[in-house]
């Protein structure tokens, strides 16, 4: 079966695998989604005896169709090597009656390393593919995360060029250090005064001007995105939950077709949506458990059907998900309206111009796999240091809202079926959170000198991407407001 890709705005708006990751964002705003969800041509039995690549290929051959086997086969072969810092890739941990996947192992200790490592080999194949000729200038906005992972995976890389967009006081300094010290030519990472929604809204901004896509051209350039809204980013990341419950076979914890639940700690929505396509692929879960900090305009979607951003931002612990617009929800909406781009349009209108939407009861029906909870900050402080005290796992804060909200809700509706909680992210990313959550004495004490105090209490080595900045110097210190983010785009260009 060949898979095309559709906009969410435009039915007629109709590309390839390789045409959708290249663009990354359609030409009407619309998000790239698959015209149907392929299903798995493996047996789930199958699955307990596969490696992590194997699983990858398994998964992404279904969607990128118009990628041959030997260079999909490449492209992950590449992607996931030695950057990791363990075989398995992901590996499953069991600690309290819950199962966390730990999606930080590779070069930037995060879960966005996931899908990133392997972005630019599907898009540089992908450019060979469709004759481009422009030189790619991959634009990103970042809560924290997705920047250094893209800046790390497309740093260097031949016929591409990258621009990463953070909100300047929104987020960690291990976050902030990570991007700032990144080397690479065609790397350029600028601070926006403002907040996440401010630096993303400004890269749609971008990426619609149609004055400046055509000056880019002319150029020599052309835009794509490395954040979730591109289909290249969301595909690598249903390969995970895929590959976990592999592992809950190969371990006999679960049997083949049993149901498991699966936990995301949830910003931008592009990494439960994933569950959610694996679901759609034939792999057994049962409730998707979307975990929101107090930024909880997710929680408050699936109790109400309203989606309202009109409300204050609130900085935590765990910035990655200071996030009042979940960009990867447009592709949810669209799927729950019956694939109607005109209904979702007009939905996503709405949000532009009033902050706000509600969709239909008949929608609602269609979402009845989600449920959802939140974490106050108090409350991830509390579940970092009852899991080190407990089970002598230490969480970074982004996992312990997610373990928060699964045990309460494992309380609340008695469930026990196994879950598979989303770890997304190294407690070395986040130490000062972590320390101080542990033992509030630890606030008195430096960054790296927090990091070397971490790994002494987990018992785990300081990660390489945490050694490597200790002393690397800071390369990019530009920050601006929101509207000279067009004027530093073509000045990095050239332009």
């Amino acid at each position: 079966m060949n898979v095309m890709f559709r906009s969410t705005r435009d039915a007629q708006n109709r590309v390839t695998a390789s045409q959708a990751i290249l663009k990354g964002l359609a030409e009407d705003g619309g998000l790239f989604v698959p015209e149907q969800i392929p299903q798995l041509d493996v047996p789930l039995e199958a699955l307990a005896g596969m490696s992590y690549h194997e699983t990858a290929y398994a998964v992404m051959k279904q969607f990128l169709t118009d990628y041959t086997e030997e260079e999909l086969k490449s492209c992950i072969r590449q992607a996931y090597d030695a950057k990791f810092d363990t075989d398995e890739i992901a590996p499953l941990r069991e600690a309290d009656g819950a199962y966390y996947l730990e999606l930080f192992h590779g070069a930037t200790i995060a879960f966005k390393d996931m899908a990133l490592s392997i972005l630019p080999y599907l898009m540089t194949t992908a450019a060979k593919k469709n004759r481009e000729e422009h030189e790619i200038v991959i634009l990103t906005a970042t809560s924290g995360d997705t920047g250094k992972a893209a800046l790390a995976g497309f740093a260097d890389v031949p016929g591409t060029r990258i621009i990463v967009f953070y909100p300047k006081d929104g987020v960690s300094a291990i976050q902030e250090r990570q991007m700032v010290t990144q080397k690479g030519a065609n790397t350029c990472v600028i601070g926006i005064r403002g907040n996440f929604d401010d630096a993303q809204s400004g890269v749609k901004r971008l990426f619609s001007d149609a004055a400046l896509g055509t000056e880019l051209l002319q150029a020599g350039f052309r835009f794509s995105s490395a954040n979730s809204i591109n289909i290249g980013r969301l595909v690598p990341q249903i390969v995970y939950y895929v590959y976990a419950y592999g592992r809950l076979l190969k371990s006999g914890r679960i049997q083949a077709g049993d149901s498991i639940h699966v936990v995301v700690p949830t910003g931008n929505f592009g990494n439960i949506l994933a569950a959610f396509y694996a679901k759609n692929m034939g792999l057994p879960i049962g409730r998707l458990i979307c975990a929101s900090n107090e930024n909880k305009v997710l929680f408050d979607f699936f109790q109400t059907g309203v989606y309202d951003r009109n409300r204050e931002f609130i900085l935590t612990t765990s910035p990655s998900m200071d996030i009042l617009i979940s960009s990867n929800l447009e592709r949810l909406i669209y799927r729950m309206a019956g694939d109607d781009a005109a209904k979702n349009t007009e939905l996503m209108n709405e949000l532009a111009q009033t902050g706000r939407y509600t969709v239909t009861e008949e929608m609602r029906a269609k979402m009845q796999d989600f449920c959802g909870g939140y974490a106050t900050l108090e409350q991830t402080a509390q579940e970092i240091a009852r899991m080190y005290r407990t089970d002598g796992y230490v969480l970074d804060p982004h996992t312990a809202v997610a373990s928060h909200v699964y045990h309460t809700w494992r309380q609340e509706t008695g469930d026990a079926a196994p879950a598979v909680i989303a770890s997304t992210a190294s407690p070395y990313k986040f130490a000062r959170s972590v320390m101080e959550a542990i033992d509030s004495a630890y606030g008195e004490k430096e960054d790296f000198a927090l990091i070397d105090e971490l790994s002494r209490v987990s018992g785990t080595a300081v990660p390489r991407a945490i050694e490597e900045i200790r002393e690397a110097p800071v390369l990019h210190d530009q920050v601006i407001d929101v509207g000279e983010m067009k004027a530093a785009v073509k000045a990095f260009l050239g332009m």
